[in-house]
């Protein structure tokens, strides 16, 4: 059983082909029904989330199925039950099981027993679908991806960093990713990206240095300086000595990226801390393109996935 649980997940092939089969079903919404029936897709959340529902909803619909949507703070998965059980039962339901939550072992031990492929909506240590979503915009911008060079700057601890490390090198871009010496990524997921971009002709790098990480950059990414679950540090990550203001895309610092670079941000944004209104709001900006992307990038995956559980791929 195939699951989407971190970027990796994809061999270089497989991510090359979900982003085509996006790009088709961007062309033609209604193209594949792989879930009519309809078919269940349980979608649990754990975390806040609007982008995310809205597109997976939107999505399982369009492919023909029906969209559950489970409130995780009422399921209460591994409090009130054990995931391996929870799974168990959402596994004789339903066709596929799509999950926000906090610990990346709880969607490992979800996608172990629940028999039907699982997907990662977001967990502290990845955001997979994001980064499909984010290259498929580059990819429509600048008219492909290998060899590009994509800058991710702010937060480098998060699970966006790691994300972009892994999902960047899969597909053979250059990927930069710069945050304060203090808040840097995991060593291994580093590595890991290495080792795939050594494969694919790409590369990870990994800097302390906004301006370095930018310069001639054909991408500039930021996320918030504040992840779920990270409110009660607003003060020190947003003052004006916070570690991460040197990180802010403004036009100062877009200034040293290529002349033709374009901007993108997974949202919610906070205008004024980690990107400037005139950047987000500017002519380089693609961040809309990018939210859209999210249903059209996290169709063809569920597609993708249905197939080779289905064994027609």
């Amino acid at each position: 059983m195939r699951h989407f649980l971190r970027d990796d997940d994809l061999t270089p092939a497989e991510q090359s082909a979900v982003l085509d089969r996006a790009a088709a079903l961007k062309a033609d919404r209604f193209a594949e029904r792989p879930l009519e029936g309809p078919q269940g897709v349980a979608i649990i959340f754990d975390k806040p989330t609007l982008r995310t529902q809205l597109s997976f909803s939107v999505g399982v619909a369009e492919l023909g199925g029906f969209p559950m949507v489970v409130d995780g703070n009422l399921a209460q998965i591994g409090t009130r039950e054990s995931i391996a059980d929870v799974a168990r039962v959402l596994g004789r339901q339903v066709s596929a099981v799509v999950w926000r939550t906090y610990g990346q072992d709880r969607i490992e031990d979800m996608a172990q027993y629940a028999g039907v492929p699982v997907v990662n909506a977001l967990t502290d240590d990845f955001h997979p679908c994001q980064i499909l979503a984010d290259l498929l915009t580059v990819r429509e911008h600048k008219g492909g991806l290998p060899g590009l060079t994509m800058t991710y700057v702010g937060d480098a601890a998060n699970n966006m960093a790691h994300s972009y490390l892994l999902g960047g090198a899969t597909a053979g871009l250059h990927v930069r990713v710069a945050g304060p010496a203090t808040h840097q990524p995991d060593p291994r997921i580093a590595q890991r990206a290495a080792e795939i971009a050594s494969q694919t002709g790409g590369s990870a790098t990994v800097l302390d240095d906004a301006v370095e990480a930018v310069a001639g950059a054909d991408v500039v990414i930021t996320d918030t300086w504040m992840s779920m679950g990270q409110e009660q540090e607003a003060a020190e990550r947003k003052g004006a000595s916070s570690p991460f203001a040197p990180f802010a895309v403004d036009q100062e610092l877009l200034a040293h990226a290529a002349d033709d670079a374009i901007v993108l941000h997974c949202l919610p944004a906070y205008r004024g801390f980690e990107i400037s209104a005139e950047v987000i709001d500017g002519p380089r900006s693609v961040v809309w393109d990018e939210a859209e992307n999210r249903l059209h990038a996290q169709k063809a995956l569920l597609a993708f996935l249905l197939d080779r559980a289905r064994g027609d791929g």
